[in-house]
């Protein structure tokens, strides 16, 4: 419990022929871990259900889409916020990230042209601040990215603070650090990431990677809205995400903090090594991101997300397993439109704890379509006991491949989702006495009227073509 603090407060008792003084002292606790905020407060590892989030106690699901990753740097925020938030959206990405035109860096540009990594640039950190600020106060979770993995490649590094050539603290020989990376990330030929102890142990760098991550942190500490990970579609050595991830964990936990970190690894195939990695450290990595699943499709994309989930599960270190980034976008680099929703809607299904669109041109952003989708699933699980439910396609009899993704409440509910119409077979038989679906046209918004059902072996069809959920009480 958490100690009141008195001061100076002195006491008599009298008794016969005695005067007995004595003095209530008690001292304000200095022990960050009984400081910290209530265990109900901010977002969390639900109690109820351990592959979910609760934010102030209560089980959430982290829906979203935004125009942008670096969301703390694009103008009219709040509007983009508040357009997020109407729609039933709760979730955003965040990356420390100064490629973009507009953008500013988090250092000081001196007149000479470099930049002085001991010195900082207000105007980014204000910007940064401000985007803390409008989420916390719209209760839209955070999951923000520590290391803008493709700042530090191509053309985005020759004009980084951190590369020596640009800044005025270090040279390209103490640091150890290339002046130019013309190869893509995949091929990690930048030292920057190897700077830490396990790797080159590179001091200078490191030094003020650490200053830029406390700077981080001093702001961040502030808010309980917000998910850690430590880089983009990384193919480093886990020794650096480690680092950083058990550093964060110290520094939160000097502060009085609760934190939550991870890792997003390049691979797409999550049988890669790299994602064992975090599915296999619980301790160092307290949430799961799989993101990179999203480049697959159909009933390979459900299988492996299921499978990932299961593995947590039988290994007993099971938890949110999260998608920060759904690629899809009709005339973009990855996947279509239809890759995106569908990927959304099975990610909600199978289990995961967040899904959230990836910014154009690889992914839907915020736009209509984006805005429809969040909303219809927003619905549905609002609507359901959704959170004791589990994944059951087996339950679908005369199912086509990728023909329809099922979530049962067991003997409560059915959430059917079919991404080009269809029909199903589906046994009721133990359902209840009285059974009904409701339809909804997902990108339409548009539900109809429940109708009832036999309570037994029924043919489930969709009303029309197009994307279709049906929802069986």
């Amino acid at each position: 419990m958490r100690r009141k603090k008195e001061t100076g407060i002195n006491r008599a008792i009298r008794l016969p022929g005695y005067l007995i003084m004595f003095a209530v002292i008690t001292v304000a606790c200095t022990d960050p871990a009984l400081n910290q905020k209530d265990n109900n407060s901010g977002i969390d590892i639900s109690r109820n259900h351990i592959s979910y989030w609760s934010y102030n106690g209560e089980d959430i699901l982290l829906l979203g889409g935004s125009v942008q990753d670096n969301l703390f740097q694009i103008p009219d925020l709040a509007g983009h916020l508040d357009l997020l938030k109407s729609v039933g959206g709760n979730y955003v990405r965040n990356t420390m990230s100064s490629r973009d035109s507009g953008n500013v860096w988090a250092f000081k540009k001196l007149e000479n042209g470099l930049y002085d990594l001991n010195q900082w640039n207000d105007e980014y950190w204000r910007r940064f601040e401000n985007f803390l600020e409008e989420t916390g106060k719209r209760d839209i979770a955070v999951q923000l990215e520590i290391w803008a993995t493709f700042d530090y490649y191509r053309d985005n590094w020759d004009i980084n603070p951190f590369n020596p050539k640009n800044n005025i603290n270090y040279s390209t020989r103490r640091s150890k650090l290339p002046e130019v990376v013309e190869t893509h990330p995949i091929y990690t030929e930048n030292n920057f990431f190897r700077s830490v102890p396990a790797q080159m142990a590179i001091v200078p760098v490191l030094e003020y990677q650490q200053k830029f991550v406390d700077k981080i942190l001093s702001y961040t500490f502030k808010h309980d809205h917000i998910l850690y990970c430590m880089d983009n579609e990384t193919s480093v050595s886990s020794d650096w995400p480690k680092f950083w991830a058990r550093y964060i964990q110290k520094e939160a936990k000097l502060a009085g903090r609760q934190v939550h970190t991870t890792e997003m690894w390049d691979p797409w195939d999550l049988n890669h090594p790299f994602h064992a990695e975090t599915f296999d450290n619980p301790d160092i990595f307290t949430f799961v991101d799989i993101s990179q699943n999203n480049h697959q499709s159909g009933d390979t994309h459900w299988e492996n997300g299921l499978a990932t989930i299961e593995r947590m599960r039988k290994m007993g270190n099971l938890r949110p397993v999260n998608n920060v980034k759904i690629y899809g976008n009709d005339g973009g680099r990855h996947k279509t439109t239809r890759d995106a929703i569908e990927n959304f809607v099975k990610n909600i299904l199978m289990g995961c704890a967040s899904a959230r669109f990836h910014r154009p041109t690889s992914g839907q952003g915020l736009n209509t379509t984006a805005q429809a989708v969040i909303k219809g699933m927003r619905e549905v699980t609002d609507r359901t006991d959704f959170f004791n439910g589990e994944p059951h396609n087996n339950l679908l009899m005369n199912r086509g491949e990728g023909e329809a993704y099922c979530r049962v409440i067991p003997g409560k509910e059915f959430i059917v989702y079919f991404p080009r119409g269809g029909s199903v077979e589906i046994d009721l038989t133990g359902f209840g006495h009285s059974t009904a679906v409701e339809w909804l046209n997902l990108l339409e918004g548009e539900w109809l009227p429940p109708a009832g059902l036999e309570r037994s072996a029924v043919n489930l069809e969709t009303p029309g073509d197009g994307h279709w959920i049906a929802v069986i009480r």
